[in-house]
């Protein structure tokens, strides 16, 4: 069947289609996606603005059309910290799907983390042994170590680097005294968030995942994106240390030019650096995998679990087109139905 993922994240919107089936690797067949920094568009009370909200109802909508254009059979919308936190974050949902006809799932912290450590398992298998997985996005950072495809610990912190970004650093490039203020908190941040994993003990495997990991990997000297998902990647920590402080000294141009790094997280990545340093740091980890799955991947593969366990039978070999026109449905309550496969 064809799939479509939504992610609304704090630095871009992302519609991906995928082909696949229980017990098949997802496959991409198309991507929609437009840079859109949500947290860029918080006004001072921490409410996104009325021009972000339109902005963000704009893309849903187009991404609701291109996903019926292309004959998806299902779609799961989800927005993470960036609406989460928001002042008004529940009524932009209740308007977005409204206007749009889609209904946005807010995951939870721990639900993000869960579900991006569900999909770094699936990458690794049962034979990585224990994984403690890191991922920083844009408003958030989350953290989950586990045995099993579950995590036993999964937490989220607000170190996001669009975040960190906007509320600490100052200047272009920043100021040393911004610089080191914003140090000084993520460290201790993550110290006390860190010191709840000990009782796991050292994992088996470490891994980074989603953007802000693959690109400083790439900037310490990974193989770029266009050499595909399975080679292998990693980030060292004495490497990420040089880079950190090479980036606290670049201009916002300078670091755009960079490889790996596109134009909009050009001002976010030294936050992202600041703070994945820390992470390995209160972890003690010399070295980081870096693992092409995260998020977009755990719910997939979580939807699919789900179809395996309901299905009275095969899966369709024809689209569901009933599912599409549903999820674009003008009023509240339409598209309910494809979260998960449940009603709400």
């Amino acid at each position: 069947m064809r799939l479509g993922v939504l992610d609304i994240g704090s630095n871009t919107v992302h519609l991906l289609l995928v082909d696949a089936h229980p017990g098949a690797r997802p496959l991409p067949f198309a991507s929609h996606k437009r840079p859109l920094s949500l947290i860029a568009h918080l006004d001072d009370d921490g409410a996104i603005t009325e021009a972000g909200q339109r902005e963000l109802i704009n893309f849903v909508a187009e991404a609701g059309d291109f996903a019926r254009r292309h004959r998806a059979q299902d779609l799961l919308a989800f927005c993470t910290s960036a609406i989460r936190e928001a002042a008004n974050g529940a009524a932009v949902l209740a308007r977005v799907e409204a206007e749009s006809g889609v209904h946005l799932r807010e995951l939870s912290g721990p639900e993000e983390a869960s579900l991006t450590f569900l999909a770094v398992r699936r990458w690794y298998g049962w034979g990585a042994g224990t994984l403690l997985d890191l991922d920083i996005g844009g408003g958030s950072f989350e953290m989950a170590q586990g045995a099993d495809e579950l995590p036993e610990t999964a937490l989220s912190l607000p170190l996001g680097a669009g975040r960190l970004t906007r509320d600490w650093l100052t200047g272009d490039p920043p100021t040393a005294k911004s610089i080191k203020k914003l140090r000084k908190y993520i460290r201790g941040e993550v110290r006390e968030a860190a010191a709840e994993f000990e009782r796991h003990g050292r994992p088996d495997l470490a891994v980074g995942t989603s953007k802000t990991f693959r690109s400083l990997a790439r900037i310490a000297g990974a193989a770029p994106s266009a050499d595909g998902p399975y080679v292998r990647r990693r980030l060292q920590r004495t490497d990420l240390g040089l880079w950190t402080k090479r980036l606290e000294t670049m201009s916002i141009d300078d670091r755009s030019n960079l490889g790996g790094v596109s134009p909009i997280r050009a001002a976010q990545v030294l936050a992202g650096a600041m703070t994945a340093h820390a992470a390995m740091e209160a972890f003690d980890l010399p070295v980081l995998e870096i693992c092409p799955w995260a998020l977009r991947e755990g719910l997939i593969l979580q939807r699919f679990d789900t179809l395996r366990f309901e299905s009275d039978g095969p899966l369709p070999d024809t689209p569901r087109t009933e599912s599409i026109p549903q999820v674009m449905e003008s009023g509240a309550g339409a598209g309910r139905s494809l979260i998960y496969g449940k009603s709400n």
